[in-house]
């Protein structure tokens, strides 16, 4: 369940100005979001800023989101946030004109706020009672029906 090709995710993306104070602001905001949802859910987690030489094209800064799980026995990434400054506003085109008249390149961001199944491993495996039931964290109760637990039916 970790390393597949296809899966569904909530993505945020951030198009904002050509500014780097506004576009760290917004990096810090997208990551916190994704914290916060780790913090619902009752996850242990990480937050790890990924070194220059493992950034991916483009990108200025990264921060990963690894949960615990215990059937790696260690950290697995659940998240990413990425800033890209001009990188991908150029091969989009996406401008705009500053208050000087100016075109500029906008400055993009993108953030997992969280992605299936990667997450469920943590979930499935940190809430698993000894019957074999899965006690379903109070925040996504409303999503599954309002019960509290996954058992054999």
């Amino acid at each position: 369940m970790y390393r597949i090709h296809l899966f569904e995710k909530v993505e945020q993306v951030i198009v904002c100005k050509n500014d780097e104070a506004e576009s760290i602001k917004f990096h810090h905001e997208i990551l916190q979001n994704s914290e916060d949802m780790m913090q619902r859910i009752g996850l242990p987690y990480r937050v790890v800023e990924v070194c220059t030489g493992d950034l991916g094209m483009g990108q200025v800064q990264k921060f990963d989101i690894e949960a615990w799980m215990p059937s790696r026995n260690g950290w697995g990434e659940t998240h990413s946030a990425s800033r890209f400054y001009e990188f991908q506003a150029r091969r989009l085109k996406l401008r705009y004109r500053d208050g000087a008249k100016k075109v500029r390149h906008c400055h993009t961001l993108n953030n997992t706020v969280i992605a299936s199944p990667r997450v469920l491993i943590p979930l499935l495996e940190l809430n698993q009672n000894a019957d074999g039931t899965i006690t379903i964290p109070e925040a996504l109760r409303p999503y599954m029906g309002h019960r509290e637990r996954i058992e054999k039916q």
